[in-house]
């Protein structure tokens, strides 16, 4: 796979962690999520999992950065990506309306 791929590949995995990352957050959570009545011990378990794969998400990306360049650029282009991914996240997460009710910490 050419290093464009690999560095593509990186920024999605990238996004799709710090998202996985902000959806196991409570707030975030009921602000993304509130029209899903479910049970809390599923509601838990499922930021739980989000909390994993979100990790999981990042390193892989890290694992792609590494794959297309050598260490000194990859951690660079990584660190990059994530606060660009974060960045994106927080924009999104903030143009959301708040549950009704539920008051942030």
């Amino acid at each position: 796979m050419s290093d464009s791929l690999w560095l593509a590949a990186a920024a999605v995995l990238n996004l799709a962690g710090m998202a996985g990352l902000a959806l196991a957050m409570e707030t975030h959570w009921h602000q993304v999520i509130h029209r899903m009545h479910r049970p809390a011990s599923t509601a838990v378990r499922a930021r739980q999992m989000l909390r994993v794969l979100g990790a999981m998400a990042l390193l892989l990306s890290l694992q792609a950065c590494l794959t297309a360049d050598r260490l000194s650029m990859a951690v660079l282009v990584w660190v990059m990506l994530s606060a660009a991914s974060a960045m994106a996240v927080a924009m999104v997460l903030a143009r959301l309306p708040s549950k009704p009710g539920h008051c942030s910490r």
